[in-house]
């Protein structure tokens, strides 16, 4: 990866493209630290930087800035949201149907339908923002609290957290144009690498200060755990790249036909199945319904001691094994439900008869269709349960060891491999592109 960027950074069209990238960023990063008016920061960081689940996952994609009340608080999750509703509802409603099979015009109406749902959900998480701030965490100045200046600093408040949102679509959407990789991507990516630096503190302080400062009262498990979650860590990145590339190939032969004096096809080939077909969403989902009461929740005042309310509320927690079974049950059955919307069996099977095209061993049309389903089932389910252990294994770390608040757990590991993979492909094919053209000239 590293001899790829300094390749790419002799050659001056690429260099332009890493400097704009990087610019972008840099912009990203000083929003995350400029925070909205009328919001008393520290009572908000000192609330949320000790809550687990959603809140801490927030904070990670927002690289901070949720936790700072930034302009940037809700980073790209209304576009991430917004994505996903509309790709949910181009399968089930025809006139989205529709357009998603118009080809390039097609793509830039749902891009437009994108951008406005983007917008009013930027509105809304911002309205749940406020509340949150106001109701939960009493975290708003004391010249804000009555009359018409609560009034004036929820508007305020409210439209600075969607217009940050808007912004960093566009922000992304001007990586997408005139700078490398995928925008949105880019900024997800640059957002948990700024928590690295805290994840390091962290686990400093759990070697130095907890561990050998205190080894004889019990600090020895601390200095045991600490490299060990070092290990694990470089372990899972090689688990994480090793089955981002993993797949299930489908030979395909295709017969030979003549037309005019020329004869085509004979050739063999495969179809490419990947085991992680539907990258991180299952766990986005997931994690989005599962922190759902808590969420909900935190639009209140804290519940009772010792009330019923309270009991159901500890059960959505990181600790819980209600949480870590229904976390990993909803990762499943989203990742089979992505897939499902992805590829259609029956479809592929008529494109192959269609270009007299079969799989060795199938007869054309039905039973062609039932073998690529079983196949996807197959691929599918190995590709949810990595899915799951990924998600799962800050909790279940956590569980068994007392150590949470592992900032940079199986999730955003799982998010930085991809991005750095998919962007250094970008950078090799722009480099092998430029490289033929100048062979050619």
């Amino acid at each position: 990866m590293f001899q790829t960027l300094i390749n790419a950074w002799k050659i001056v069209d690429l260099r332009k493209k890493l400097l704009y990238t990087l610019f972008i960023i840099l912009i990203f990063r000083i929003g995350s630290a400029i925070s909205v008016p009328f919001v008393d920061v520290e009572i908000l960081r000192n609330a949320v930087n000790g809550n687990e689940g959603f809140m801490a996952y927030l904070t990670l994609l927002s690289g901070g800035g949720f936790s700072n009340a930034s302009i940037f608080a809700l980073s790209i999750t209304p576009y991430i949201n917004a994505s996903i509703i509309i790709q949910l509802l181009t399968v089930a409603l025809p006139p989205l149907e529709r357009l998603s099979k118009e080809g390039e015009a097609g793509r830039k109406k749902l891009g437009a339908i994108t951008r406005y749902t983007t917008v009013g959900l930027g509105l809304l998480l911002g309205i749940a923002y406020y509340f949150m701030v106001r109701n939960k965490y009493g975290a708003l100045v004391s010249e804000a609290k009555t009359g018409f200046a609560q009034f004036f600093a929820a508007v305020v408040i409210i439209l600075c957290f969607a217009a940050g949102s808007t912004l960093m679509m566009w922000l992304g959407e001007q990586i997408n144009k005139k700078g490398i990789g995928n925008g949105i991507s880019i900024l997800l990516f640059a957002g948990i690498i700024s928590r690295a630096p805290t994840a390091a503190s962290y686990l400093w302080q759990l070697f130095f200060q907890t561990g050998i400062k205190y080894i004889d009262e019990g600090g020895l498990k601390y200095v045991i755990l600490v490299p060990l979650i070092l290990v694990l860590f470089l372990l899972m990145i090689a688990f994480i790249v090793f089955m981002s590339d993993a797949e299930r190939r489908i030979p395909v032969q295709y017969a030979k036909r003549v037309v005019g004096r020329k004869m085509y096809g004979g050739q063999s080939t495969y179809i490419p199945i990947k085991v992680n077909m539907s990258g991180v969403m299952p766990i986005i989902l997931a994690s989005a319904i599962v922190n759902m009461p808590n969420i909900i929740a935190g639009f209140f005042p804290d519940p009772a001691s010792g009330s019923f309310m309270e009991t159901f509320l500890s059960w959505f927690r990181e600790s819980s094994w209600v949480y870590i079974v229904l976390y990993f049950l909803l990762i499943i059955g989203f990742a089979f439900f992505y897939v499902t919307i992805q590829y259609n069996p029956v479809e592929m099977a008529n494109n192959l008869r269609k270009n007299s095209g079969a799989i060795p061993g199938y007869r054309p049309g039905k039973p062609t269709s039932d073998f690529i389903k079983r196949v996807l089932g197959k691929v599918t389910l190995i590709g949810a349960l990595f899915l799951g252990i990924i998600a799962l294994f800050p909790s279940l770390f956590g569980k068994f060891s007392g150590i949470y608040g592992l900032s940079l757990g199986g999730t955003s590991i799982m998010i930085i491999v991809g991005v750095a993979l998919e962007t250094t492909q970008q950078i090799e094919s722009q480099m092998m592109m430029r490289h033929y053209r100048g062979f050619l000239e």
